[in-house]
């Protein structure tokens, strides 16, 4: 099998063997990367999900002794470590010390996967299942009855969901098996999947996808999203997973739950159905934002149920499925998250009593809204028509930060203070920003500007002719080149060279790597070197890499190692999984990203320290630095998180954040082994030594806690 691989610092992807395991022999090919940063721990540890499910198993699932004349067979999709496989093998005896060969039951698990195949192998030896349980290194929809299996299943168990229920393939793959590998009317583990709404005002939410107003409100000349274009420029029109409980304080409820979809798992589902509702508001406001969520009634008596409800959702009276039999209690996790659907423009007024009319849709994969008080459908479909070959889809955060006044000040003022410098500007924007190419062509009538637009490619240069009028520069001012012809058409000595050459840094679609990985352009800026003035000026011309020492409780606690899950040794995951707390000494966990105002509880323990400073005026280069960081909280220190912060103009005083108080950037989490008690006269600082590695973009680390010295 292979895996794809991408080279961060150059955008090249490559295939990696991961090698099947021949005659029980081990052969350690599969590369720990693969899986270490996956959710497969974060979901293991979530003991409520585990619960539920062992609960449901257990009732749904009888002895072989019960069906000795017919046997059965369970069909697990997208396995995992096999958990839910050695529930069912457990709860219908083939556990047991006296099970044989012969026995009747089946447990049959389908992982397309082949890394989690191979470990879950492992985890099935460890628990003396393996032989017991059939492991299948494919995806449900290619299993054939007379071929894999050999007759049809009694019963599914499954868990195939995301934090939008659809997202992964639940309706085809549940249509597939009735279709083609369940008997009629069989029992499934989940039973029923129920989804629910709410409709809410939030300025936080408003300004992830209304960047139309947001940048009249900026008023700065720069035109993103021009009258006329609002499908242009934008976030995608579809649900996005958030932790809504992050933003609790600043959402103000304006309608009561409302259930949206039943998805029943033990008959086969339809591919799309529409529902008309009518949503009363309990309140005056404006819904900028539908937060949605979903309940699995996991039993067919309707006992056992799992809940994604943020917080303040626990167990209502007023919906029946959330009851206090529900397994409610609220413990954090990253591998489902509410969801998000965002309300078109500014959003909808709404006034107390008054019913909202909300159009609701499912289709195979997703389920979407529509405000009937929008009429502009048939508008808005035209534009797309229009303008598909120049349409670019943001990020929720992306599409917030090109709105937001102060960011786009800053860039500004850092453009014009570079331009400033050089008469005869020929600028290189070496990464995907259209913010700063047309900031760079808008501000100097005499500059030419080169975008390598490494990711949005010809949408980018299509997007830029578009908007050209709006933003006052022309298209003979703009000049797209692939970085293999600018050498050669520049690297001649009768060719003006680039004096110029600046980065966000952005990369489209690199919106879940670590800070460090965004350093892309430092290396295109070393293989243009020949190309570049000696006057060159760069922005941001410094990176400074900022650490401090934070409580992590919840981010913690779902990344920890794995012990005993519901009864089954799963220890033997811990080192591919990536796991903290209990890691031999020679191993550690990784550095991991995320938005760390999401992650639960949280408090910052240190002062803010630069730990390491990158010079991009210079060719990349492998960095070193070390920092003494004071505590100035007491508490318990569960690691490290790092970031950059871009210094954009040669005099420092023009400072880009992304810490861990912005929003709108990932920061890299280094998570301990252990937790450790700081302050109250324990340690009082701690030692952080940081090596980049510009050959693969890598970052490691070394650390010491510090005591007073007296």
């Amino acid at each position: 099998m292979f895996q794809l691989k991408t080279d961060p610092l150059t955008g090249k992807s490559e295939w990696i063997v991961i090698e099947e395991e021949e005659g029980g022999n081990e052969k350690q090919t599969t590369p720990k990367a693969l899986l270490a940063t996956t959710s497969y721990l974060d979901m293991l540890n979530d003991t409520r999900r585990n619960t539920a499910y062992r609960l449901a198993i257990d009732k749904t699932v009888t002895k072989p002794c019960h069906v000795l004349d017919i046997g059965h067979e369970y069909i697990l999709n997208s396995g995992g470590t096999g958990l839910l496989s050695m529930m069912a093998a457990r709860a219908m005896g083939l556990y047991d010390s006296k099970w044989s060969s012969t026995s009747n039951g089946l447990v049959t698990a389908c992982e397309s996967y082949l890394p989690m195949v191979k470990l879950m192998k492992k985890v099935l030896r460890a628990n003396g299942m393996d032989g017991r349980i059939c492991v299948i290194n494919k995806r449900s929809d290619e299993l054939e009855v007379g071929l894999d299996i050999p007759s049809r299943a009694n019963v599914l168990v499954s868990e195939i969901l995301d934090s939008e229920l659809l997202g992964e393939g639940l309706i085809p793959t549940l249509q597939h098996a009735h279709d083609k590998l369940l008997v009629e009317n069989p029992q499934t583990v989940p039973y029923r999947a129920t989804t629910y709404g709410q409709l809410v005002e939030c300025t936080y939410l408003r300004e992830l996808h209304d960047l139309v107003h947001r940048e009249a409100e900026a008023s700065d000349g720069i035109h993103l999203s021009p009258s006329g274009m609002t499908g242009l420029l934008g976030i995608k029109q579809q649900q996005f997973a958030l932790h809504c409980d992050a933003i609790k304080d600043e959402i103000k409820l304006l309608s009561e739950p409302f259930k949206v979809f039943d998805f029943d798992f033990w008959r086969r589902p339809e591919s799309s159905r529409e529902i008309e509702l009518q949503v009363r508001a309990t309140d005056d406001g404006t819904v900028h934002a539908i937060i949605s969520w979903w309940s699995l009634q996991l039993d067919s008596e309707g006992t056992i149920f799992y809940s994604t409800a943020p917080s303040w959702i626990c167990c209502p009276s007023d919906v029946k499925e959330l009851k206090t039999n529900s397994l409610c209690s609220w413990n954090w996790c990253d591998h489902w998250k509410q969801t998000v659907w965002f309300t078109p423009r500014s959003g909808l007024p709404v006034f107390k009593d008054e019913k909202a009319q909300l159009h609701a849709v499912h289709s195979e994969t997703s389920i979407s809204y529509k405000f009937k008080t929008y009429l502009d459908n048939k508008e808005a479909a035209q534009l797309d028509l229009q303008t598909r070959d120049c349409q670019i889809v943001l990020s929720p955060e992306r599409n917030a930060l090109y709105g937001d006044g102060a960011w786009r000040s800053l860039m500004l003022n850092a453009i014009e203070k570079a331009l400033c410098q050089i008469v005869h500007p020929l600028c290189l924007v070496a990464d995907d920003s259209i913010f700063l190419v047309i900031a760079v062509a808008r501000l100097s009538n005499t500059s030419h500007v080169i975008p390598l637009f490494p990711g949005i490619g010809k949408k980018g240069a299509n997007y830029l002719q578009t908007v050209a009028a709006t933003n006052g520069y022309t298209m003979d001012r703009i000049q797209f080149l692939k970085k293999k012809d600018l050498l050669s058409n520049l690297q001649d000595s009768h060719q003006r060279k680039i004096n110029l050459f600046v980065a966000e840094p952005f990369y489209y679609g690199n919106d879940s790597v670590l800070p460090w990985q965004n350093l892309r352009f430092w290396k295109e800026r070393t293989l243009l070197d020949p190309i570049l003035s000696k006057d060159m000026l760069i922005m941001p011309c410094r990176g400074l890499l900022k650490a401090c020492a934070m409580c992590l409780p919840d981010l913690w606690q779902s990344r920890r190692c794995l012990k005993e899950i519901e009864g089954f040794d799963h220890s033997i995951v811990n080192t591919t999984l990536g796991g903290c707390g209990g890691l031999p000494v020679t191993e550690e966990s990784p550095f991991l990203p995320f938005f760390i105002w999401q992650c639960g509880e949280t408090k910052i323990l240190s002062e803010m320290a630069t730990v390491m400073e990158f010079d991009f005026s210079e060719p990349m280069s492998s960095c070193s630095g070390k920092a003494q960081v004071q505590f100035r909280e007491s508490g318990v220190c569960h690691g490290f998180v790092f970031w950059i912060d871009w210094v954009m103009d040669m005099d420092g005083s023009t400072i880009l954040s992304t810490g861990p108080d912005k929003r709108h950037w990932k920061q890299g989490v280094k998570l301990l082994n252990e937790p450790v008690e700081v302050g109250n006269g324990g340690f009082s600082s701690i030692e952080i030594e940081t090596f980049f590695d510009p050959s693969n973009g890598e970052l490691s680390l070394l650390h010491a806690f510090l005591t007073n010295q007296r």
